[in-house]
C-alpha cells in the first residue's frame, strides 16, 4: 500500500486522523480506504456469480456491510471490495459512518 493514500496499522500510530490528510483516490474522494471502516447501504447477502452492474442487496436483514479497512488493520484490508458485516448497533473506534 502506498502510504500517501490511506491510514492503516503501518502508518496511523493507532488512531483516527482528520479527513483529507492523504491523497484523494482516482475519483477525487478522500479517505475511502483506511482511516475508519465505512458502513454500506446493503444488508448481508450472497451475491450471484453472474455478471452484474451495481447489484442491490436485500431490503432488510440482521447485518449491514462495511468496507475499506481502518487505521487498526493491515494494508490487505484497504480495498472497497473487502467487506465484512455486523449488526447496525455495533460500535468501534475504527468504524465510521
Amino acid at each position: 500500500m502506498d502510504d500517501s493514500y490511506a491510514w492503516y496499522s503501518g502508518n496511523s500510530s493507532s488512531k483516527t486522523h482528520a479527513v483529507g490528510k492523504k491523497q484523494p483516490n482516482a475519483w477525487g474522494l478522500y479517505d475511502m480506504s483506511g482511516n475508519v471502516w465505512e458502513w454500506v447501504y446493503d444488508w448481508k447477502a450472497s451475491y450471484s456469480s453472474a455478471t452484474q452492474t451495481d447489484p442491490s442487496g436485500p431490503t432488510s436483514g440482521s447485518y449491514r456491510g462495511y468496507r475499506g479497512g481502518s487505521w487498526y488493520n493491515g494494508s490487505g484490508y484497504l480495498r472497497s471490495a473487502y467487506r465484512d458485516y455486523y449488526s447496525p448497533s455495533f460500535r468501534r473506534s475504527s468504524l465510521g459512518f
